[in-house]
This record gives C-alpha cells, sequence and structure tokens, in this order.
C-alpha cells in the first residue's frame, strides 16, 4: 500500500474523541513504528491533542457521524461525508493502509463492502476476534456481522480464520469447530449440521467438530465458528459474566474488615486473574473478506481497550491479511 497509518474513525463508539484521541497518543508514544490519521471533526480533535504533536499523527476533517443506532443502509446514502466513510475512502484510495472503528457495526460492514469490494471468492466479511481460554486465547466468529448464513458461508469464514490464525499464530494446522447447542451428531439445526459435512469434507480443514458454549474458554479449538447472531450473544454474555465476577469479588472483599485484610495478601493473584479475563485486552476484530485491512472496535471501549484494537489493525498489517485471504481464495 502507499501508506501505512491506520485511518482511525475518531468520532466513533460511545466516548468518541474524548477516548479514541489520548489512547491513539498513548499507543504512537509506545509503538515509534506506528502512524495513524485521526478522522473526525477536527476543533474536537485538534482541542484534544493540546500540545502533543507527532510526526506521524495527523488530522483529515469530517463533518459527519454515523450513529450507532442508525440504519446501514441510510448511512450508505446519505452520510457520505461521515467520519466513518471518510476513513474507508483512505484506504479505498491508499492513503490509509487500514481504517479503525469503534462505530456502527452494519455501517461499517456496508460502506466497506460498497467501497473496499470483497475479496474474490468470499460471499460475506465476517467480523473474527480473540477470546481468552485456559490455554491462551481462540478465535470466534462471526461476531456479529452476518446474522443469517448459510452453510457455505459458515465454511467460508473457517477458511478466513484458518489464514489469521497460520499467519498471526504461526499453526500450520489450526483446528476448527462449529458452535452448537450439543457435541452429538444428532444435535443441530440445519444450517450448522450442513456446514458441518462441509467442514469435513474440505481437505484444507482440520475440523474437530461441534463445541458448545461452556467450551469456548477452555481452549478446546483455535478457531470457533457460528453465525453473526449466536457470535455476538455468546461474546456479549461473556464479557457480561466476566464483569459480574470482577464486581462480585470486589464487592465481597469489601463486605467486611476481615475480608479486605485477607484480600490483601492476594491482591497480586487478584491482578493476574483481572488481566487474564479483562474483556479489554481482547478488544479489536478484522472484518475479514474485504479487499482492505478494517478492524471493529468495541463500541464502548476505554483508552486501554482502543489501544488493544490500534494494536490489533497494526497486527493484521504486519502480516498482510488481504494478500493472504486473496491467496487463499483464488
Amino acid at each position: 500500500m502507499a501508506s501505512k497509518a491506520i485511518a482511525i474513525d475518531a468520532m466513533s463508539g460511545d466516548f468518541g474523541p474524548r477516548v479514541i484521541v489520548p489512547a491513539t497518543l498513548a499507543y504512537l508514544e509506545k509503538h515509534p513504528d506506528c502512524s495513524a490519521v485521526l478522522v473526525g471533526d477536527q476543533a474536537q480533535i485538534h482541542s484534544l491533542l493540546g500540545g502533543s504533536r507527532f510526526d506521524r499523527l495527523t488530522t483529515v476533517h469530517a463533518a459527519e457521524v454515523i450513529a450507532m443506532d442508525e440504519k446501514p443502509s441510510v448511512a450508505l446514502r446519505s452520510k457520505k461525508q461521515s467520519s466513518m466513510r471518510v476513513a474507508l475512502e483512505m484506504v479505498q484510495r491508499g492513503d490509509a493502509a487500514a481504517c479503525l472503528s469503534a462505530g456502527n457495526t452494519g455501517a461499517l460492514m456496508a460502506i466497506g463492502m460498497h467501497l473496499l469490494k470483497m475479496v474474490e471468492g468470499v460471499a460475506r466479511p465476517a467480523i473474527c476476534g480473540a477470546v481468552p481460554s485456559l490455554t491462551g486465547h481462540s478465535y470466534l466468529l462471526d461476531m456479529g456481522a452476518n446474522v443469517d448464513c448459510e452453510a457455505e458461508h459458515l465454511l467460508q469464514f473457517a477458511l478466513m480464520a484458518q489464514v489469521l490464525v497460520q499467519a498471526v499464530e504461526n499453526k500450520a494446522a489450526p483446528t476448527v469447530t462449529l458452535l452448537n447447542n450439543g457435541e452429538e451428531e444428532i444435535k443441530g439445526n440445519s444450517q450448522v449440521k450442513r456446514a458441518a459435512e462441509l467442514l469435513t469434507e474440505h481437505p484444507a480443514v482440520n475440523y474437530r467438530g461441534y463445541i458448545e458454549g461452556h467450551k469456548i474458554y477452555q481452549g478446546a479449538a483455535d478457531i470457533i465458528v457460528c453465525d453473526g447472531f449466536v457470535g455476538n450473544i455468546a461474546l456479549k454474555a461473556s464479557e457480561g459474566v466476566a464483569s459480574y465476577i470482577l464486581e462480585r469479588i470486589r464487592r465481597e472483599i469489601k463486605a467486611d474488615p476481615i475480608s479486605r485484610f485477607l484480600a490483601w495478601f492476594a491482591l497480586p493473584e487478584f491482578r493476574r486473574i483481572k488481566s487474564k479475563i479483562d474483556p479489554r485486552r481482547f478488544n479489536g476484530a478484522s472484518l475479514l473478506g474485504l479487499n482492505g485491512v478494517v478492524v471493529k472496535s468495541h463500541g464502548h471501549a476505554d483508552e486501554e481497550a482502543f489501544q488493544h484494537a490500534l494494536h490489533h489493525t497494526q497486527q493484521m498489517l504486519q502480516v498482510d491479511i488481504v494478500q493472504q485471504l486473496q491467496a487463499q481464495f483464488q
């Protein structure tokens, strides 16, 4: 590509530039090999930049913002000057190497498909991201881009995730599973059963059968495939459980003086556990299948979480994920 800069939709997410700008500055400070373009209302962006200046950071004005609840079709037709679209157009022209947004997922997919087009041979893009496990992490897709899928789409999702894991984790034959309501062959709807047949028959896929929801975090497979409806619910429910556990522990510790005293000795262990299950560490998921690197950040991401999304975007550029997907489906 002509540029290695990441075009960042600075107006996106629940917090917009007040989180994204300082997160970008902090990331650039830690990573001198990264450059970025903040796209959005320049007046707001510059007010948050203060005296911070990097040769590797520029800004581009965009007058409009796509709301989180806006219909993708309306955003595609009507928001031609939105920060999301301007950032994606920079990738389309080669003025940026990647786009990172915490905004409306449906709009990001619709505008991305319109501007960047699909990798030849791929029918739909899928959101693929890492989730923590007892053995490190696994990759889950689709996390929400496609709520209705055919079995053939699930096969393509598996192939795309396999390319990503081979590139990022250096695993020659990553294991692939289908998320289902049981591990027995008789379980599942017609879509999942047909996808299982396709995966079993495909010579390039190391398919290991069905996996139930409680095994997502046990490290039972490198790749877990499902449609976006199931994947998004699984992801959001898991994030809620993690937050609940952390908050419950905090409340129990504060319940009485003895608990607080004993907890002081276990504080290092609590911090290690919190860091390992903290959803912020896994923020940033690739919209695989587009002819360009596009990464979705969680809309509620704070500064630390957004920095992880920036790291994931940089990682996708380093492994040249688009070229590798093109080679897989040619």
